[in-house]
């Protein structure tokens, strides 16, 4: 078969490539420039799509003897990714880039490109595994439970998933490294990139206002509806957040405040105890299912954040929104994020959060 193997410049997606050649595939190595300014260094893990990672990439393609490409996704990844997360931001939700990513570059354009120039799939570095189920390819976490990237690719429905290849979905992480080394594949030890790659410096809040702007408000009390402080911007902060609140003195019980609310309209960022953090209903909207479509109430585990616990609870279906019900109480569940659902190691789907409640 002719696959894309999309080369990031990072170990994993090498050693996914190098094992696509060695199953006997017609391996093309492509990586995609998502970043407008590429002239950019990496520092250390930040940062991605710099000129640095397109030399890896181009020398993990050689050590393999495949041909290499450059798929220019700038324009594409700043109006679907970039873009995207601003005006998430700007309404007081915190979005996942890599979920949309996923979803609208590495799944969308890049496979729609690839099937049309001929490929019958993309194989990417993501650790995740691929089963052949009764009603087609399913997605299954990884056996490496700390790399495990099932949840950022839950927004892939039925069609992506059968044109795609995860390799390394039945390794570990150290597997992978050892093997890269014995390959040599100088890309062996490269540090893993982490954070929002489009931000290099890590600093989220300071990236929001030179796009968005100053937006002064007020930090309230959730409970007395005190006045506590001033901030910038309520784009700045997200529910759970606890540090930068701007708060001028503690709790009169000496207690912790977290972000418990977010109200971009009126400006205003909520702080208070965390048993205000805790909800047991979720309500998801613009549901995207790996397979067929759950019937009736499901018994499933959920998960809120890439490499966060496993919540037992019950899933309801309508049309595209859901409603979860958990067994226990969760803490700091914010507006768009992704509610990800599993039976067992299975990924039946996710949704963006729209609003969280407790009984």
């Amino acid at each position: 078969m002719k696959v894309v193997a999309a080369l990031s410049g990072g170990v994993d997606s090498a050693v996914a490539a190098a094992r696509a050649v060695d199953a006997g595939h017609e391996v093309v190595g492509v990586h995609l420039a998502l970043a407008r300014d590429r002239a950019q260094e990496r520092t250390g893990s930040r940062g991605c799509c710099t000129v640095e990672d397109a030399r890896d990439a181009r020398r993990v393609a050689d050590v393999l003897g495949i041909p290499f490409y450059v798929w220019d996704l700038s324009e594409r990844f700043a109006e679907d990714v970039v873009e995207d997360f601003v005006s998430e931001y700007a309404a007081g939700r915190t979005p996942n880039p890599c979920l949309r990513c996923n979803e609208r570059i590495k799944f969308s354009a890049v496979l729609d490109r690839a099937l049309a120039l001929g490929f019958g799939a993309v194989c990417t570095g993501h650790y995740a595994r691929l089963v052949e189920g009764p009603d087609g390819r399913e997605l299954h976490r990884a056996v490496d439970d700390g790399k495990d990237q099932s949840y950022v690719l839950a927004v892939l429905d039925a069609d992506q998933l059968a044109g795609s290849m995860f390799p390394l979905g039945g390794s570990t992480k150290d597997e992978v490294r050892a093997e890269a080394r014995r390959r040599g594949l100088l890309v062996a030890d490269k540090p893993d990139s982490h954070d929002i790659c489009f931000i290099p410096d890590g600093d989220t809040a300071g990236w929001l206002r030179d796009r968005l702007g100053s937006a002064p408000g007020d930090v309230v009390d959730a409970v007395s509806g005190e006045t506590l402080g001033t901030h910038e911007g309520a784009f700045a902060f997200t529910v759970g957040q606890r540090r930068g609140l701007h708060v001028g003195r503690p709790a009169e019980d000496g207690g912790r405040r977290y972000v418990v609310g977010v109200d971009v309209g009126s400006a205003t960022v909520l702080v208070g105890p965390p048993v205000l953090l805790e909800v047991d209903r979720i309500e998801g909207e613009r549901a995207r299912w790996c397979g067929p479509a759950p019937a009736g109430p499901v018994e499933v585990d959920v998960q809120v954040r890439a490499h966060g616990e496993r919540i037992p609870g019950v899933l309801e279906r309508d049309g595209a929104a859901v409603r979860v019900m958990t067994r226990e109480r969760v803490r700091g569940v914010a507006p768009g994020q992704a509610v990800v659902a599993y039976a067992g190691t299975r990924v039946l789907g996710s949704a963006t959060i729209a609003r969280t409640s407790r009984a």
